[in-house]
């Protein structure tokens, strides 16, 4: 089925369901968007018309999101994104500006790539930037970045993938945690709070496995779903964490976090720069890229290897 562009709804439709369902309220909606509550309540009686859905259900002077509501409220709110991002883009454009759209993984954004970015901004005077967090493979064409730093395999649809650097994983603590703890011994772990890593249950259980370990408490502990989490909660005392050096650099230089034990584990998986057919020979991409790899290269390991060549050997 095809729909005409007359039967897709006006942008202002949507901004008008969207503002009206984030305050709970056509008053409220419209004062934000200076019209009329009779103004705001015709728009969206028209998108309901036009979607075939009610959207609002009308309880005696309240407007509460319905069903249907609910489920295209994320879809609408995230094409008004989208729709804002590309006037940003046209504008940056219209003034000459170079940008550089990139997805990156959450915490590795935040902990490793925001300090050093200032550095890449600095050999390219002029460049903005437009960066995303994304934590799972998605449709680079479809969203139009210019690349992603992935953690994984080297697979990604309609893309290619240059190896970044693997990671070197250790258990560290806190000073006050390890005082009470008392660990002098890989085996004492098993008697301490483990802090799991939801999307990486195993971690510990390797980790042990490595030492000759036969654990039975490696998938106890406290769970978290970002590594981020997991830092801060190892540096507030709660548990003992296995974690990528790259990411606690701050915090084992200031003393907030310790090497409980120096011995590293690689993962299999590893950080790629991806870069999607169309794009492979955009320049700003490939400084960036350029730029990434060495960013790698000149950072040593604190656990004793070397990152080289864009590999921790």
């Amino acid at each position: 089925m095809h729909l005409t562009r007359t039967q897709v709804p006006d942008p202002t439709l949507l901004q008008a369901f969207e503002c009206a369902a984030r305050h709970g309220s056509f008053t409220k909606a419209a004062d934000e968007l200076s019209l009329t509550q009779s103004a705001v309540s015709r728009q969206i009686k028209t998108l309901e018309e036009q979607l075939g859905v009610t959207l609002f259900e009308r309880v005696r002077k309240r407007v509460i999101l319905s069903a249907a509501g609910h489920q295209l409220l994320p879809q609408i709110s995230r094409l008004l994104a989208q729709s804002e991002e590309l006037v940003m883009t046209a504008r940056a454009i219209a003034a000459g500006d170079d940008v550089l759209s990139i997805a990156t993984l959450p915490t590795f954004g935040n902990r490793w790539l925001m300090p050093r970015l200032p550095d890449f901004m600095a050999r390219h005077p002029g460049l903005m930037v437009d960066i995303a967090s994304r934590s799972r493979p998605f449709d680079l064409s479809a969203e139009h970045f210019d690349l992603a730093i992935h953690y994984g395999q080297p697979v990604w649809a309609q893309a290619t993938c240059k190896y970044l650097c693997s990671e070197t994983i250790l258990p560290v603590a806190s000073p006050a945690l390890l005082q009470r703890a008392h660990v002098s011994r890989p085996q004492d772990l098993e008697k301490t709070p483990l802090l799991q890593l939801a999307t990486r249950p195993g971690l510990w259980a390797e980790w042990f496995q490595l030492q000759g370990i036969d654990s039975q408490n490696a998938y106890k502990g406290s769970r978290f779903d970002e590594f981020s989490m997991i830092i801060e909660a190892a540096v507030r005392d709660v548990g003992i964490a296995l974690l990528p050096l790259y990411l606690i650099e701050n915090e084992i230089e200031s003393g907030k976090l310790q090497i409980v034990f120096d011995r590293p584990m690689s993962t299999d998986n590893a950080y790629y720069v991806v870069l999607p057919y169309g794009k492979q020979d955009q320049s700003m991409g490939q400084a960036f890229q350029s730029w990434l790899l060495d960013q790698v290269r000149s950072k040593p390991d604190r656990a004793g290897s070397d990152i080289n060549a864009g590999k921790i050997e």
